[in-house]
């Protein structure tokens, strides 16, 4: 792999093909039940024990205003951690499936465009192009910002 590539694994959401940067992947697991948390967003599924290290799991579907689907089989959970020695994050994120993994060099990468205010744009970090197919490149930087996750929008 070239200095100019970057891995990326991808998951579908409502049907449309979203990435992260591999290496803040710690692991793939199928949907398992959580403990559920009073007074939480209706996004933050609840925490689980994963060999001893309590973690947050957030519906990636609700956390971005899409309307909630059962889980199944094809379900599962991405462990996400963030590379800050000072503030280490692990949060879980529930995806309706793993598609693939591929390698995209900047060239491939085009910046998201600006949407205004209407739209947060906050997690999308680009949007990559894979034959005939645009893929958006999540900021995971954003995705494990506390502050970034868990903000509340109140909506008239």
């Amino acid at each position: 792999m070239s200095e100019l590539e970057q891995e990326y694994l991808t998951f579908i959401l409502e049907g449309e093909e979203y990435g992260v940067d591999i290496l803040c992947v710690q692991e793939i697991r199928v949907w398992s039940a959580v403990t559920e948390l009073p007074n939480k967003p209706n996004y933050l599924k609840g925490v689980i024990n994963l060999r001893g290290i309590i973690i947050p799991i957030i519906d990636l579907r609700q956390r971005f205003g899409k309307e909630p689907l059962a889980y199944n089989e094809q379900t599962v959970t991405i462990i996400l951690h963030n590379h800050n020695t000072e503030n280490p994050i692990v949060v879980g994120i529930v995806v309706d499936a793993v598609s693939e993994v591929y390698k995209f060099s900047q060239r491939d990468i085009s910046h998201p465009p600006s949407f205004g205010t209407n739209i947060d744009s906050c997690f999308l970090k680009g949007l990559a192009r894979n034959e005939d197919k645009l893929i958006m490149l999540l900021n995971t930087d954003s995705l494990l910002n506390e502050k970034e996750l868990y903000r509340v929008e109140l909506r008239a």
